[in-house]
């Protein structure tokens, strides 16, 4: 436990002095996992592949979600899954990143599973006749690569239909409770969980445009039938077919036996992608069905924010005719103080001699007056349609 601890704390540190984990997780055909802890030559010698693909898969660097089918190999850059698959192992980058290593397990505990099951049948054939033999080796087949590549991605739909499950828990609430009451507070959080919605969506259409494309061109699909193409391909003693390190499996082996007698029609005479179409549509609904979900989530937002508005507008219009009245009931005001303030003046009057009270009915009338003209505006901007009835 002591030097296990030692050897992660020792990884972590030089995962922060370098900038980038260089580990990375094999995992053999019967789900064995060894961690390697080599540089970017090493991968490109063994799994054969070129540096621009290898590239592909640096974190360092920013590329779109991605599905390549080479020669030997399939390169995955999904969101945090950064993986090669051949036709016997897969390698897995950071194994112990916190959301890699449920992939891991989940990849141990499915090819584990699958090779006993197939040793299972495998004895069971033993004993059968040859027709038998076809027949069985017809109805389980379904190639390593596609067994890892369906573990890849479901965990990346679930992981993506995951986070969209959060965002709706802490959006919808949110905006109901900013419907309720408008607050500076409100509109943070609403605003925060906007943005982190947009970039949630843009991460799953990029996954979606991926798997799209993908289903739209079988030539693409057809490269990355590992096994079939490993059972059709030369001889290795002619020098020219894959690595002898391929065919040293003799569950590959006996796998490839059983494609080619069963299948070789097939192989031969079409590029038959039925099988990869239907694994790659399951994940494409997932996908597209998360999507709609941060679809509908923004809908609503984009309504709440046009009620929100309407709002706003409804008490910027009740402001403003509240600025109506108070501008006319101020220039009404200074009508009656101007006329007081004329004749409360120390000016003498010869129409005061006799008439003592006079100034009160000045200040009457003119009260009358103002009154009058306040009630005319306000009716008058009634019938304009300025101020509600």
């Amino acid at each position: 436990m002591g030097s296990s601890g030692s050897v992660v704390e020792l990884q972590a540190s030089l995962q922060k002095k370098t900038g980038v984990s260089r580990s990375w997780i094999l995992l053999d055909y019967n789900g064995n996992g060894s961690i390697l802890d080599v540089d970017k030559y090493a991968i490109m010698r063994r799994v054969q592949i070129h540096a621009r693909d290898l590239r592909i898969l640096d974190p360092l660097l920013s590329y779109p979600s991605t599905i390549l089918g080479r020669d030997k190999v399939i390169v995955l850059n999904l969101e945090h899954i950064k993986a090669i698959i051949t036709a016997e192992e897969v390698l897995l980058r950071d194994p112990l990143d916190d959301n890699v290593v449920p992939i891991v397990e989940e990849l141990q505990r499915r090819l584990s599973h699958v090779n006993a099951t197939c040793q299972g049948q495998g004895e069971e054939e033993e004993h059968s006749g040859a027709q038998n033999d076809v027949e069985s080796g017809e109805e389980y087949e379904f190639p390593f690569e596609f067994r890892a590549l369906e573990v890849v991605l479901e965990a990346i739909c679930s992981f993506l239909d995951a986070r969209a499950t959060e965002l709706e828990t802490s959006a919808y609430p949110a905006l109901d409770e900013l419907t309720s009451k408008i607050s500076s507070r409100n509109l943070d959080r609403v605003r925060k969980l906007k943005s982190a919605m947009t970039r949630l969506t843009n991460r799953v259409q990029k996954v979606r445009d991926e798997l799209e494309q993908l289903l739209d061109d079988d030539d693409d699909m057809a490269e990355l039938y590992l096994s079939r193409k490993l059972a059709v391909s030369p001889s290795p003693v002619s020098g020219s077919g894959p690595p002898n390190w391929v065919f040293t499996s003799p569950t590959i082996h006996s796998k490839m036996s059983r494609t080619s007698r069963a299948s070789v029609t097939t192989i031969q005479g079409e590029n038959d992608v039925e099988e990869l179409e239907m694994l790659l549509e399951a994940y494409f609904m997932q996908i597209d069905g998360t999507l709609h979900k941060l679809t509908t989530l923004r809908e609503y937002t984009d309504d709440t924010e046009d009620y929100i508005n309407i709002q706003l507008d409804n008490h910027r219009n009740q402001l403003i005719q509240l600025e109506l009245f108070l501008s006319s009931g101020t220039v009404c005001l200074s009508m009656y103080s101007l006329v007081a303030a004329i004749f409360g003046m120390n000016i003498p009057y010869t129409w005061k001699e006799g008439h003592g009270y006079i100034f009160k009915w000045v200040v009457i009338l003119t009260g009358i007056a103002c009154g009058s003209l306040f009630l005319s505006i306000i009716s008058y901007a009634r019938h304009k349609g300025l101020v509600g009835s």
